[in-house]
């Protein structure tokens, strides 16, 4: 998929990858591997302003659904990556319907209710003939990370102008009591909370997505009713193919470093 709104994605599953580094063509070369979206990261990753507006370039180039994730709950910062070409915003750390709310109305002009102010600098695809067509094609995700956010996972969902949300296990596990990310202890429990997340999305038609370590556990997730997931990132792509290569080149035992989902 390719060049298009990803809502109403809650009856298609899509496989996308997130960016964290600054690197143009590498973020091209990604969106032409075959992923449905590719994420940039304005919160975690290594992108400044500037470096967000080249790889959503990048991303458009190479043919993939171009999404950003914004640093905070910000109108002004939601509005500027919209403007630079993201077709979707994933917001962090969304903790009630209210903020959720807020997340909403900042992704969309006031003739659809919100307050994004108007300023097509990237004039094509993701930009209708109207204010009201460009808000069409604008998917709004709000990240269940925390535990309010969980507590309110339904009264966010049910939030009008949220499209779906969007999990970040990684926080998640240590708001359910994890001393660290993914404790074992806490597993079972992250496993049945992510189910429930997928089950309530679903239920509302909207969108269940959520950020995975790898190709491997996406595939789990999809099974579970998510809907939008990420399944690789290039920072951990990159680290495990490098020691991959030298532990072949060295003929070694392989022994690859666990990428964490957050």
């Amino acid at each position: 998929m390719s060049e298009q709104s990803l809502t109403g994605l809650a009856r298609a599953p899509r496989v996308g990858a997130w960016v964290t580094l600054d690197s143009p063509v590498g973020t091209e070369q990604i969106a032409r591997s075959g992923f449905d979206y590719v994420c940039v990261d304005g919160q975690h990753g290594l992108l400044g302003y500037d470096a967000q507006v080249r790889a959503l370039l990048a991303v458009s180039a190479g043919g993939a659904t171009p999404f950003a994730r914004v640093s905070t709950n910000s109108a002004a910062e939601i509005g500027r990556v919209l403007d630079a070409g993201a077709h979707g915003v994933i917001v962090p750390l969304v903790n009630s319907a209210a903020e959720a709310g807020e997340a909403a109305r900042a992704a969309r002009y006031p003739t659809s209710g919100g307050v994004r102010s108007y300023g097509p600098m990237r004039l094509g695809s993701h930009f209708g003939t109207t204010p009201s067509e460009t808000d069409a094609a604008v998917t709004v995700l709000v990240m269940i990370e925390t535990a309010d956010g969980l507590a309110h996972l339904e009264s966010i969902l049910d939030v009008d102008g949220v499209d779906g949300v969007y999990v970040g296990p990684y926080d998640l596990s240590l708001a359910l009591g994890a001393r660290v990310p993914f404790e074992d202890a806490i597993l079972p429990r992250l496993d049945a909370e992510l189910e429930r997340i997928a089950t309530a999305a679903a239920k509302r038609g909207k969108i269940a997505g959520v950020h995975c370590a790898d190709g491997a556990q996406a595939a789990r997730r999809a099974e579970q009713g998510f809907t939008f997931i990420t399944a690789a990132t290039d920072i951990s792509s990159l680290r495990a193919d490098m020691a991959l290569q030298l532990s072949s080149a060295r003929g070694a035992g392989v022994e690859l470093v666990e990428a964490r989902a957050y």
